[in-house]
């Protein structure tokens, strides 16, 4: 889901309902996701290449160079195929639509499913030694983390990068939780840790990076506008933050978009905004010095 709509739709020849949100909650999201958006282009026999066509070129027109696009694991059965076709898919469209594009496939799984199901459904995708990270993702509160401890000690032995939601919309406690029972080297969103100095101070202290979204908290009515966005606060608190889209197909906005947004409201001035893309593209040499001193 990371292409434009206006792509979609012309790859399809027909219009897609915009998500349109009410309470904001994942579930509604979820709800648009299985009664639209998968009927729309599920149909079409080379609907997975349209969505991967349609999301690389939104990074490629978007200036991006670092590109972590996950693909969930149920995909294969989705689709009644196999992983190792969908990877062909991937590496044959980044090498046509953005070769100079320096693309980290990554994995995702849902947070509902059950442990036995996930396993069984990671597996063949591992067994391709193709992706570089996994995303544990979806509803905070399926399940408690714990119970995917073991998944994530597996995938980071084998050398992957562990990443998971939380505290998009969870709580502070619930962000340091998630880092600590599965070793997460990044989390996605991570905003209510704004809610806790000594949350913030542990996760700089611990240089956990936050992959923050600003316009899907926006529009899922996490935060009420940029301007009063708590990245600042992150920010100020010494952690190192970056700008990402989830799913432009759903919330409109690529990344220089909102790092234009964050700009004019005020939020940012253009040097700290660049102290923040920078965090994502000397992201190899941050960890290599680290490293070394650890």
């Amino acid at each position: 889901m990371g292409g434009r709509v206006a792509t979609i739709e012309k790859f399809y020849g027909k219009k897609l309902s915009r998500f349109k949100p009410v309470k904001g909650s994942i579930h509604e999201l979820d709800r648009w996701i299985i009664e639209v958006y998968r009927p729309f282009f599920m149909d079409y026999p080379d609907a997975f290449r349209k969505a991967v066509e349609a999301a690389f070129l939104q990074a490629r027109s978007d200036g991006v160079k670092v590109l972590e696009m996950s693909l969930d694991i149920g995909y294969a059965p989705a689709f009644q195929t196999k992983p190792g076709q969908l990877v062909e898919i991937l590496k044959q469209v980044h090498q046509s639509i953005a070769p100079g594009i320096d693309y980290r496939p990554e994995l995702g799984f849902m947070r509902g499913q059950s442990i036995r199901t996930l396993i069984a459904n990671l597996e063949p995708y591992l067994d391709l030694n193709y992706f570089k990270s996994v995303d544990l993702y979806d509803d905070e509160f399926a399940q408690p983390i714990r119970n995917f401890r073991e998944v994530f000690r597996y995938v980071k032995r084998i050398g992957l990068k562990c990443k998971a939601h939380a505290g998009e919309f969870g709580d502070a406690d619930s962000v340091k939780e998630t880092v600590e029972e599965l070793e997460l080297d990044e989390v996605q969103h991570g905003i209510a840790a704004a809610a806790s100095p000594a949350v913030m101070y542990w996760l700089a202290d611990h240089h956990i990076r936050l992959n923050v979204c600003p316009a899907s908290n926006i529009r899922l009515k996490r935060v009420r506008s940029y301007k009063t966005h708590p990245i600042r606060m992150l920010f100020d608190h010494g952690i190192q933050v970056t700008i990402n889209t989830d799913d432009v197909l759903i919330f409109g906005a690529g990344v220089s978009e909102q790092m234009k947004r964050l700009y004019t409201c005020g939020l940012f001035t253009s040097a700290e905004l660049d102290v923040i893309r920078m965090n994502g593209l000397e992201e190899t040499r941050y960890k290599q010095v680290l490293n070394s001193k650890r």
